[in-house]
């Protein structure tokens, strides 16, 4: 079994938490949109299934890109037995619809240790009671976030979308002696096709490269677009709207520039690497301005092209069109609503409880919760082994310091949870089921 990656990519946003008020955390806005849900714009959207499936999407995973903590029992394979990583899908109180999802860190006699999100209002290491556990899943061998072959995920459908755009304003074959590409079919030029097929173009090939440019298949203009710009460009990190645009802008301005474009559209650093500011700034961009902002940022690159002049006007029609197309898409998704029916709020570990910004975990809380839970579920897999008195020793100090500077109710909360526990984490992972 391959290692969890998208723990990596789960524990960058360890400690992000909701915003009390009217503003929201940009990151956490994100993972909704990372999952194909960029209507949601709100932290207090049950987001537990959108951490997940973000981190799994950002780890080339396919998720089942829902908001519903239960969709994964249906998601990738079973388990019969835990393993770092794995997703966790719990119940939440007697409603089949409600439930909990994480990944699987460890366990205790009687609870399930798990990195998750809107645990306490924030992404947090928590436990969850066994006998809520409803199933452990971890995805199948082929289930990769931009797979064709796959029904139902929204990646594919607008990467099919965006892809039917590309080819209808590409058009055939052309050798045109004022583009500078040269003989060009289906939008893939001749230098793009032969380092596709990893040759050289020379004197003695060309011919020969180029009837195998006219006669290219489907499938190879799929792969070479979905490879090559829409993975690059890393369109399936943005909102299907702005999706659209970008891997058109990708294909014909080169996928570098095109993150360049992007960067100043939503005012970020322009480096031309999809980084934590890009997408912060993505987040918190409204999305009908950015789009507005990108094709102006095109308009402009094109009339500074020396071929404007020849080309110009088809290149701002074709602007002009894929504008038209992503707004619309964004008026189709903006019209479902941004609370899925069925979605949960999983703030506690208490499935009665109601949720509440106060109930947020203080950062010393946290710090003894990794303590207790985290190191030693991992000394199996680093190889260092920690004691449960020193666990409760360093606990101690922990507690000592905020106490020190006066954080009195997080410390008591912190002391309330450590009583809880009966017994100190097992280190063996894979724990015989009695």
């Amino acid at each position: 079994m391959d290692d969890a990656r998208w723990l990596k990519a789960a524990w960058r946003e360890f400690g992000q938490a909701e915003r009390a008020g009217t503003s929201h955390n940009p990151r956490i806005v994100a993972f909704y949109r990372d999952v194909g849900h960029p209507q949601v714009v709100a932290d207090e959207v049950a987001w537990c299934a959108a951490f997940c499936g973000a981190c799994l999407e950002r780890s080339g995973i396919r998720s089942t890109r829902s908001l519903l903590a239960r969709s994964y029992l249906k998601w990738g394979v079973t388990l019969s037995e835990p393993c770092v990583g794995c997703i966790a899908v719990f119940s939440r109180g007697s409603d089949p619809g409600k439930g909990h999802v994480a990944f699987w860190l460890g366990e205790t006699d009687d609870a399930v240790v798990v990195l998750g999100g809107n645990q306490s209002n924030a992404v947090s290491v928590a436990r969850y009671p066994k006998a809520r556990l409803l199933g452990l899943r971890w995805p199948h061998a082929n289930q990769t976030a931009n797979a064709e072959t796959a029904s139902g995920g929204s990646g594919a459908e607008i990467f099919e979308r965006a892809l039917v755009h590309v080819l209808e304003m590409e058009g055939g074959y052309t050798d045109d002696p004022h583009d500078p590409g040269g003989p060009t079919n289906r939008g893939i030029t001749l230098g793009v096709f032969a380092a596709w097929r990893k040759v050289a173009v020379t004197e003695s090939n060309r011919l020969r490269l180029i009837r195998a440019l006219k006669a290219i298949d489907d499938e190879t203009v799929r792969e070479i677009y979905r490879t090559r710009y829409w993975e690059r460009a890393h369109c399936a990190e943005l909102a299907p709207p702005l999706a659209l645009m970008h891997f058109d802008a990708a294909v014909n301005h080169g996928f570098g520039t095109a993150i360049r474009f992007l960067q100043d559209a939503v005012g970020a650093g322009v480096d031309g690497e999809i980084g934590p500011e890009t997408r912060a700034k993505l987040a918190a961009a409204a999305l009908s301005d950015t789009l507005d902002t990108y094709a102006a940022i095109r308009r402009r690159r094109y009339r500074a092209l020396p071929h404007f002049w020849r080309f110009g006007r088809g290149w701002l029609a074709r602007v002009d069109k894929i504008l038209a197309r992503a707004k619309l898409l964004a008026a189709e998704m903006t019209s479902s609503p941004s609370q899925p029916e069925g979605a949960h709020d999983m703030t506690t570990t208490d499935p009665n409880a109601g949720k509440w910004w106060g109930h947020s975990i203080t950062i010393w809380g946290t710090l003894v919760t990794i303590l207790s839970t985290v190191v030693p579920a991992l000394a199996p897999v680093t190889g260092v082994d920690v004691s449960g008195d020193l666990v409760q020793d360093a606990g101690e100090q922990v507690v000592d310091a905020v106490q020190t500077v006066g954080a009195l109710i997080g410390t008591l909360m912190t002391i309330y949870g450590r009583m809880r526990a009966t017994t100190p984490l097992q280190k063996a992972l894979f724990k015989p089921k009695g």
